[in-house]
């Protein structure tokens, strides 16, 4: 063991040969070992399980770089007895063991990529051997080539000196056999019309002829040069200025594709296709008429020398011509006589001629008249603003003629391809400002058609009103029984809404994301927020709230005649605008009209509260009209009555039945529309009460033995000291929402009323005893319409009493008789 472990003896020096190769095993093992814990991030100590305070030059240390297996084995023979020294070689067999395992493990886990890389280098040693056969090939190749190159230029250097020399001389005799058959070639050229070609031929030889003039020769194909080119620029001017006429040739020509190549990225993307672009730039072909054929006409004017300032009036004021005539062909279907073509063909027709008309005259004189320079283009652009105001113009009158229509999508549909035609100017004349103009007409068509809608909201909401009132009135005309107010409500409210919704989705066109004008600030702001919102609906609710106000005038003027019915149902179409429908009708506009502005809006709450007020001046209105004809019953019935020299009464008048009647219908008309209200604890004797002893009368009859002449002013004091002590009534107090407050108002009207006229009359013994069983009645039936019972018998009792104060002879009827009148009655 010991000798295993210590390896080669003393003796053995590294130069025998049989033990070389197993001393440098050793050393490989470790450069692999080492290599193996650079692999896997191990440090030297980590990989060996050394304790971290062991000297790293300890020769003892076995997992140590300085390890000496004979220090070892001295330093385990000195320490160590027989025993710990077999322990120490059962432990070093176990490492041993141990490290060939993982030895194994390591070389299985990472077989295939051992293969893989020595398959890898064995194919680079392959590619590198191919490689380098290759590259000696090519070199050899290239130095063969090279070779040749030089003996071929070596040969053809004389020849090549030669070659050059005689093409300069050909290109020379080319160049000059030109020139002596321009005049001819000029002349042909004009006799066939190819006036292009013509320039061209003029252009090329000119700065030659110009150059070399002073010979003989050259001056004479001059002279005929410009002979021909005068005739050439005649007949250009004449063609020019007699107007349209045709080229020669059937196909576009060069100016005609430059400008539709120029026209065509300004147009909308829907319009590219071949049909389209024939529709859009009909004067675009060369064998037809317009701003093309002048345009090459004035390009080789130009071409041939002409001044470019005249040319440049002659262009504008032909053009000026052409865009006139369609202006005047438009002015002609806004004629009376003709039947107007419908918005959407004329916006059509002005885009097709005029509009595309003058996309060509702005495209051909800014390509032709550029060194004009900004004087060019501000004429430019004011020929286009006069002609543009003239063609928007005709545009208003013809979109002002579809104000009256309710359907917004053809409209729309004619704004929106209006808007796009008119892209292409606004882009080539930015200074004219025809985008910005086109612009407000569209902004301006879309507030009027929102003046339009708000007007039909009007008219629909008085057309409903209308309805109302024919059906309140036609069942009492024809003697039978109509719809009821619930179901009137229900009606003019449903009516109403769907108005509204039916304007909002016709508004709503102009916000479309298909409309080409829709992404303007206008129409992303103010028009959603102050225009739909403020200007439509929350004005349309207003001009409701003033309508309905606007009933309640006093009597004489609308007010007078207005159903009472139609004021109870406007009052609670409006307490239910309050309630739930403005918050709903605006709620939909907001999520309809996505408000991009900042503009201050009127707030919800707002609008309730005027809705609120509103209603409420309705009902009280009706509750002043229901007591005026209850009051105007009464009082006739007081007045025209002699009650001094009456008969004893034996029943009740007609009228009081009449009022308990109407009180009753009144009560049942409420009821549709109004909820009951709370009414105070009636006392169980309500309906027992009679009118035999009052607080007025009592006193009277006590002490009327007594009365001195001054009586009855000590009578009158005291009915008046009674008055401060007892409760004061509100007759005109306001309403609330419910039926009881309703009826409590008209019964206090009416029974003021009543006492009032009470107060003016001179009653006997059987006209007090008449009113003191008419009150009877009332009370009776009254109370239980009121709120508090007690407010009834304290008005009728004030009316008994005043009939007693102004009676020379208070002689009350017993209870019992009048209970048995009223029940008779």
């Amino acid at each position: 063991m010991a000798a295993a472990a210590a390896g080669p003896g003393p003796g053995s020096g590294p130069g025998d040969s049989p033990e070389g190769p197993e001393a440098e095993a050793p050393e490989r093992r470790r450069k692999a070992h080492g290599m193996l814990k650079l692999y896997y991030g191990l440090s030297e100590g980590e990989a060996a399980g050394r304790p971290s305070g062991s000297d790293p030059l300890d020769p003892t240390d076995l997992n140590g770089a300085h390890f000496d297996p004979e220090v070892y084995l001295d330093k385990l023979r000195r320490e160590c007895p027989l025993a710990q020294l077999m322990d120490s070689e059962t432990d070093m067999v176990r490492q041993i063991r141990a490290l060939d395992s993982d030895m194994q493990t390591l070389v299985y886990e990472n077989y295939n990529k051992f293969i893989s890389a020595t398959d890898t280098i064995r194919k680079m040693k392959n590619d590198f051997r191919k490689m380098e056969d290759e590259m000696d090939r090519l070199a050899t190749n290239m130095a063969v080539i090279t070779d040749f190159s030089a003996r071929i230029s070596a040969t053809l250097q004389d020849r090549h000196e030669r070659i050059t020399k005689l093409a300069g001389v050909h290109a020379l005799l080319r160049k000059l056999q030109f020139l002596f058959e321009l005049p001819s070639r000029l002349t042909k050229c004009v006799e066939l019309g190819a006036y292009g070609q013509a320039v061209r031929y003029q252009g090329r030889a000119r700065a030659v002829l110009q150059q070399y003039q002073h010979l003989p020769s050259f001056r004479a194909i001059q002279d005929d040069c410009q002979v021909i080119t005068a005739r050439l620029a005649q007949q250009l001017r004449q063609r020019f200025r007699c107007g349209p006429g045709t080229l020669s040739h059937p196909q576009p020509g060069p100016w005609a594709c430059r400008l539709r190549s120029k026209l065509v990225p300004l147009l909308p993307p829907a319009e590219f296709h071949q049909p389209a672009l024939d529709r859009r730039l009909p004067l675009c072909r060369e064998g037809g008429s317009g701003a093309p054929e002048q345009a090459e006409c004035v390009e080789l004017l130009l071409a041939l020398g002409e001044p470019a300032e005249e040319l440049c009036e002659e262009f504008l004021a032909h053009a000026r011509g052409r865009l006139e005539a369609e202006l005047r062909s438009l002015e002609a279907e806004l004629g009376p006589s003709p039947p107007a073509p419908d918005v959407l063909e004329f916006t059509d027709r002005g885009g097709s001629g005029f509009v595309g008309g003058l996309c060509q005259v702005a495209s051909a004189y800014q390509e032709l008249f550029a060194a004009q320079g900004p004087a060019g283009a501000e004429k430019l652009a004011a020929f286009a603003r006069e002609l543009g105001g003239r063609y928007f113009a005709l545009v208003e009158r013809r979109l002002a003629q579809e104000q009256g229509g309710g359907d917004n999508s053809l409209l729309v549909r004619a704004l929106d391809r209006f808007h796009r035609r008119l892209r292409a100017p606004g882009a080539l004349l930015a200074a004219a400002g025809l985008a910005e103009a086109a612009t407000e007409i569209v902004e301006r068509v879309a507030r009027e058609r929102l003046g339009h809608h708000l007007q039909g909201l009007r008219s629909a909401f008085l057309g409903c009103l209308t309805d109302v009132r024919q059906a309140l009135a036609a069942p009492r005309l024809a003697g039978k029984e109509g719809p009821g107010l619930a179901e009137l409500l229900a009606n003019v409210a449903s009516s109403i809404l769907s108005h509204i919704k039916a304007s909002l989705a016709a508004v709503h066109l102009f916000t479309a994301k298909e409309v080409s004008f829709s992404n303007k600030p206008y129409f992303r702001g103010e028009f959603c927020s102050q225009g739909v919102r403020e200007g439509l609906i929350v004005g349309f609710i207003r001009s409701m709230c003033q309508t309905a106000q606007s009933f309640c005038d006093s009597p004489g003027e609308k007010g007078g005649a207005t159903p009472p019915a139609l004021l109870l149902l406007l009052s609670r179409l409006c307490l239910d605008y309050e309630t739930a429908t403005i918050s709903y009708i605006l709620t939909l506009t907001d999520e309809q009209f996505l408000v991009q502005d900042q503009s201050p809006v009127t707030p919800v709450s707002t609008l309730c509260a005027e809705a609120r007020e509103t209603a409420r001046r309705l009902l009280t209105h009706y509750v002043k009209v229901q007591g005026l004809v209850i009051s105007q019953m009464l009082r006739k019935s007081v007045e025209t009555r002699d009650w001094l020299s009456t008969l004893e009464p034996r029943n009740v008048r007609a009228v009081m039945k009449r009022v308990v009647e109407d009180t009753t219908a009144i009560d049942v008309q409420v009821g549709l529309l109004y909820e009951e209200g709370v009414r105070k604890a009636q006392s169980s004797d309500s309906s027992k009460r009679t009118f035999s002893v009052y607080s007025s009368s009592r006193q009277q009859g006590r002490y009327a033995p007594s009365y001195t002449p001054s009586a009855p002013m000590d009578t009158n004091l005291l009915s008046n000291i009674q008055k401060l002590f007892s409760e004061r009534i509100d007759v005109f107090s306001p309403v609330e929402f419910n039926k009881v407050s309703v009826l409590t108002g008209i019964i206090k009207i009416s029974l003021k009323t009543l006492l009032e006229c009470v107060r003016l009359r001179t009653f006997g013994r059987f006209g007090l005893q008449q009113v003191q069983v008419d009150c009877h009645f009332l009370q009776l039936y009254l109370w239980r319409f009121v709120a508090d019972e007690e407010l009834v018998h304290l008005l009728l009792d004030e009316v008994v009493a005043s009939a007693a104060l102004r009676c020379p002879d208070p002689v009350p009827m017993e209870p019992s008789v009048v209970e048995v009148i009223c029940e008779r009655g």
